[in-house]
């Protein structure tokens, strides 16, 4: 069962969730996690990467825009957080957009397992060793639902990981129990960042919910929901108004909407 009330917990607790982003999407994934009630903390410097590592309730690794500091930033907050017991995500961005890259990614999953891989089509195919179908970071060719629940099924199942493969319907799965979430607004495909934001978000319900499950499911549930407020709230202004009302509305929707409009199913 999927505890809604988790976001609440998220605006008593204030959960420092540290973030490493790119340059992209760095502020964008900070006002979220301040939106929803946590605390984000965006350090950099490996020299601190263990400390902060230490006192954070969650931490999320994104590798876009990478170089070889920020891979050995991510090696050492992934090794700390695995060592600790805590919650860590990685969003492997356009995992499969070079041999350098997906290379990099696959040395830190053997350094350490994350609680959620957060994932599109292209970068559980890339991740798998199949055959990525990425532009850029961005998985633009349509699947079947049986193609991407295999995908992320093959993915969970490799890594040992629960897997989040993000698109116009979500699938979770820890290649046992898998779950399905619908809805949301076809806007977020016209707004960068929103599968880093998803990601953030996946940190900030992990840190209040001991199933990585549950907490994936409760992240994709949380934005789709979002999206669909912000949607209306944009009254068909545009991208830049959907991005903004994004904010708006995951700073003001509450547990009771997101429980009434989520379009969950178990598999």
């Amino acid at each position: 069962m999927i505890d809604f009330t988790r976001l609440d917990n998220v605006k008593k607790q204030r959960p420092l969730v540290h973030c490493v982003s790119n340059i992209v999407t760095a502020t964008d994934c900070a006002n979220l996690a301040l939106a929803v009630g946590a605390s984000p903390m965006m350090a950099q410097a490996p020299q601190e990467m263990a400390d902060i590592t230490a006192i954070s309730d969650a931490t999320v690794l994104n590798t876009g825009t990478p170089d070889e500091e920020k891979f050995q930033v991510c090696m050492l907050c992934g090794k700390e957080a695995a060592r600790l017991g805590r919650p860590v995500v990685l969003d492997p961005v356009g995992v499969g957009a070079s041999p350098w890259r997906l290379e990099r990614t696959c040395e830190l999953l053997h350094l350490f397992t994350p609680s959620i891989l957060r994932v599109n089509l292209g970068e559980a195919q890339a991740l798998s060793r199949n055959a990525g179908r990425e532009q850029g970071v961005d998985s633009p060719d349509p699947a079947s639902r049986a193609e991407r629940l295999a995908a992320a099924k093959r993915l969970a199942e490799h890594r040992r990981a629960v897997v989040l493969l993000s698109g116009p319907e979500d699938l979770i799965t820890d290649g046992r129990e898998t779950w399905r979430v619908s809805g949301g607004s076809g806007l977020m495909a016209r707004v960068t960042g929103t599968g880093c934001m998803l990601s953030v978000l996946c940190g900030v319900f992990a840190a209040v919910e001991p199933d990585m499950v549950s907490a994936a499911v409760l992240a994709s549930a949380f934005w789709k929901g979002c999206s669909q407020k912000a949607e209306g709230m944009a009254g068909g202004r545009g991208p830049g108004s959907f991005r903004t009302a994004l904010l708006d509305a995951a700073g003001t929707v509450t547990a009771a909407e997101i429980a009434a409009g989520a379009e969950i199913e178990k598999l």
